[in-house]
């Protein structure tokens, strides 16, 4: 991986966690993601159309059925996710979210395919169980439904990430579609879908333009421009190399959760997003 894709990534994981800190922050749904979601849409809207011009590039059946399927998996997560704020911190959601992809891939390896976990992969799995439980503050409180409900949202949230994950870095990279342009498709594919829920609770969204148009334009923005740098990088690199690194945003988000909202095991919390960052790394190298 060069230096350039590095700091990309690098710049993705700070970007990433700043919009998710911005949609804990307004703590809304589905007119909140619509809301972002719009506007998004209207941000991106002329480089989308510049890409389209300038690349011309080919969309066929295949390249359709792709986008149309990243399309349902990221408005999945977006509708997950923000059910998982609505119920926990984000400094205890975000990281479970982020950090599960990895480890959940492993286990299915393991199980389906027969594979053999390396002694990476196996210190790598431990450090991850054993982060969530330092995210949770000890056993115990991992089996109270103040802790364990916004887990099992933040377990779902990474299951769509890792299906998502693979699913576009094989339209990006076996079947050529540019990043901005998939992820466009996923923006006006969320719109369309949510509109008619929009219409029929218009109030909300007017609600939630009044109270919280400033995070719902740096989701917008942010969220897109994370996920094109992403993609980019991916486009050329293996996913393996690109995940892990992209996890650093762990560490940044749970340090804003922990800093800006005051959420509580603040330096618990920072040492467990730590602890799930070396899992995560351990993982990919396994």
């Amino acid at each position: 991986m060069t230096v350039f894709a590095l700091c990309t990534l690098l710049l993705f994981a700070f970007i990433h966690a700043s919009w998710n800190f911005l949609s804990k922050k307004a703590n809304g749904g589905v007119p909140f993601i619509w809301l972002f979601t719009a506007i998004a849409a209207v941000v991106y809207l002329p480089l989308a159309v510049w890409i389209v011009l300038a690349e011309k590039p080919y969309i066929g059946l295949w390249q359709i059925v792709l986008m149309i399927g990243s399309t349902l998996a990221h408005l999945s997560f977006f509708i997950v996710l923000q059910k998982g704020y609505k119920k926990g911190d984000l400094s205890l959601v975000y990281p479970v979210a982020r950090g599960t992809g990895p480890f959940l891939t492993c286990i299915l390896a393991i199980v389906f395919f027969h594979e053999k976990p390396s002694v990476w992969t196996i210190a790598g799995t431990c450090f991850i169980v054993l982060s969530v439980l330092f995210f949770t503050g000890g056993l115990k409180k991992l089996t109270t439904s103040e802790s364990l409900i916004p887990i099992l949202y933040g377990l779902a949230t990474g299951v769509i990430i890792s299906g998502y994950t693979l699913l576009d870095k094989g339209a990006v990279s076996t079947w050529l579609v540019p990043p901005l342009l998939l992820d466009f498709f996923n923006t006006v594919g969320r719109l369309v879908i949510l509109t008619p829920f929009a219409i029929k609770n218009w109030s909300e969204v007017q609600y939630e333009w009044k109270t919280h148009k400033k995070e719902a334009a740096g989701v917008g923005i942010c969220n897109s421009l994370a996920y094109i740098l992403a993609l980019s990088v991916m486009a050329s690199a293996p996913v393996s190399s690109v995940a892990p690194i992209r996890e650093i945003s762990i560490l940044i988000g749970t340090i804003m959760g922990t800093v800006f909202l005051s959420e509580g095991f603040g330096k618990q919390r920072i040492a467990a997003a730590a602890v799930m960052v070396i899992g995560v790394v351990s993982v990919a190298l396994g």
